[in-house]
C-alpha cells in the first residue's frame, strides 16, 4: 500500500490552545478531574475540563489457529458486560508500556508472548480526557496461569480474528480500543501475508 501525505494548510498557532492557570477538581485513585483557563488562538479565553489519568495499555493476543484472546467483563459505567482484548493501566506515569503489556497479557489470559508488535496510540475521548492507550499485538503465545485483580471478575473467549472485525463491522464491539486493535492487527497480518506471496 502506497503511503499517504496529509498536507494541513494551517499552522499550528492557527489551532493551538494554550494553558494561563490549572485547577485540581478532584484526585482520585485512577482519574484527576482538571479546570484549566486557557487562551484560544484568537487571543479570547475560555476554560477546559478534563480527565487526566497514567495512561494505558492494551493487548490482541494471537493464537497460533488464529483466535483472539478476548475477555468479557462487566463495565459498571455502561451497566452491561463488555468483550473487549485485554487492557490495564499503567501502574504510574512512568511506567513502560512494553512492560505493561506483558503483564497485563499474563495475568488477564496466562499467556506469555515470544512475539510483541506495537501498533501504536489509541485516544478514547480527546475532548474530555488525556488517556492514552498503547496498543499491541501478541504472537507465539505459551499459556500459564491468569492472576486477576482483586477487583476483576472476567469471562476468558476465543473469538477467531476474522470473526471478531466482522464483529466490529457489525457494531457488535463497541468497546473502541478492541475496534481499532483487531483492524490494525488485521491489516499488519494481511499485509505480512501478502508481502511473503
Amino acid at each position: 500500500m502506497k503511503d499517504y501525505k496529509l498536507e494541513f494548510s494551517l499552522p499550528l498557532e492557527a489551532l493551538e490552545e494554550k494553558k494561563v492557570s490549572s485547577t485540581s477538581i478532584f484526585d482520585g485513585k485512577v482519574l484527576h478531574v482538571r479546570l484549566d483557563e486557557i487562551t484560544l488562538p484568537n487571543g479570547k479565553g475560555a476554560t477546559r475540563e478534563y480527565c487526566h489519568h497514567n495512561g494505558a495499555v492494551c493487548v490482541i493476543p494471537i493464537c497460533d489457529n488464529g483466535d483472539v484472546l478476548c475477555v468479557r467483563q462487566f463495565r459498571y459505567p455502561f451497566g452491561e458486560p463488555l468483550i473487549e482484548i485485554p487492557a490495564g493501566k499503567l501502574d504510574s506515569p512512568d511506567e513502560n508500556p512494553d512492560s505493561a503489556v506483558r503483564r497485563e497479557l499474563r495475568e488477564e489470559t496466562g499467556a506469555v508472548s515470544n512475539k510483541i508488535t506495537y501498533l501504536g496510540q489509541y485516544y478514547g475521548s480527546p475532548a474530555i480526557l488525556d488517556e492514552r492507550i498503547y496498543m499491541y499485538m501478541a504472537e507465539e503465545l505459551s499459556f500459564g496461569e491468569t492472576d486477576f485483580d482483586e477487583d476483576e471478575f472476567i469471562e476468558p473467549l476465543r473469538i477467531p480474528l476474522e470473526a471478531l472485525v466482522q464483529m466490529v463491522l457489525e457494531g457488535k464491539i463497541r468497546d473502541g480500543k478492541t475496534q481499532i486493535a483487531a483492524l490494525r492487527a488485521f491489516m499488519m497480518l494481511k499485509q505480512r501475508k501478502d508481502a511473503e506471496c
